[in-house]
């Protein structure tokens, strides 16, 4: 991304100074909440979301609405895979004037009116109410949960039991910045020392994840819960994409049998599988990013890519 807004002008990002790679925080985190006085109330059909289908932040999200039965009640605009130098451009394809929402072409449009005086980053997602014309949130961990609580349904599966409430809060306290920002550290670190630091810190997580997935189906045990909506994104990409485009090549997933046997299943669910497109996820980094890709050449990928790809083909 070359591009931020400055006062809800476009602008140059500058650079960062000391080679490590730093997640801006998200400065839209209001709640869609289930009660009367709600400033967003869990209302069907209000909500609308910016998604991407490569980036693995969009991907929790859409996950969610997939899980939860949540497609009819939240619409979606999707990006196209490639990002231009104005940052993520919309897919014309995917605009439909019944979401009662403007036909932009690029994202940094819908900040500019939801949010004139905006400074920050143009990033996905974001959860627009289309009622006040305002953004929600751009904060995937909090999108998921109130997607996961607000709209409560008996028939849905719930994702954050309370039972299991303080070992999926640790779990994805661990996966969070050594394994979900960790492969962008790694991949955007402009000095050795910052790349090596993100990198240790991935395959030290990986390794506990490893010892942890022997004993368990799931993260926080024998369901489904929401920090494994999480990781999947992730671990999905990782040989895919990250391995060669983010030089984090120390091992693969394919070479952790645990960690391994736990990607295959979650995307051997029906759910989950709906919501992966390989080629769209990896044409987006591999001609998006040019400053680690110039040539935007997409490499042929492991074999275990098409292994993966065989489970969500035949998925039911």
């Amino acid at each position: 991304m070359t591009k931020m807004l400055i006062n809800g002008i476009l602008r140059d990002k500058p650079a960062q100074g000391d080679g490590r790679f730093k997640r801006p925080p998200s400065q839209f985190r209001n709640w869609i909440e289930n009660h009367a006085r709600a400033a967003f109330p869990a209302e069907p059909d209000r909500y609308h979301l910016y998604l991407s289908k490569a980036c693995p932040w969009c991907h929790g999200v859409d996950l969610v609405l997939s899980i939860r039965g949540l497609r009819d009640a939240i619409s979606v605009t999707w990006m196209d895979p490639i990002m231009s130098d104005d940052g993520w451009v919309i897919d014309q394809a995917s605009f439909d004037p019944a979401h009662g929402v403007p036909r932009d072409r690029y994202l940094y449009e819908v900040y500019q009116r939801a949010a004139p005086d905006y400074t920050g980053a143009i990033s996905v997602p974001v959860l627009l109410d289309r009622e006040s014309g305002k953004i929600v949130s751009t904060d995937s961990a909090d999108i998921m949960h109130m997607l996961g609580q607000a709209f409560p349904d008996m028939a849905a599966p719930d994702l954050y039991p309370e039972g299991l409430r303080p070992e999926i809060d640790r779990l994805s306290d661990l996966i969070q910045n050594p394994i979900r920002n960790g492969v962008y550290r790694a991949g955007f670190a402009t000095n050795q020392t910052a790349y090596c630091e993100a990198v240790t810190a991935i395959f030290d997580t990986l390794d506990t994840l490893e010892d942890l997935l022997e004993n368990r189906r799931f993260l926080a045990g024998d369901h489904l819960t929401e920090v494994d909506l999480k990781l999947f994104p992730t671990l999905l990409r990782f040989d895919p994409v990250y391995v060669t485009h983010f030089k984090i090549d120390l091992a693969r997933i394919a070479d952790y049998p645990a960690l391994s046997r736990y990607l295959k299943d979650l995307a051997s669910h029906s759910e989950i599988a709906e919501t992966v497109d390989l080629p769209h996820i990896r044409e987006h980094y591999f001609k998006s990013h040019r400053h680690i890709n110039p040539t935007g050449i997409v490499p042929i990928g492991p074999m275990s890519l098409y292994a993966l790809a065989a489970p969500m083909k035949g998925a039911a």
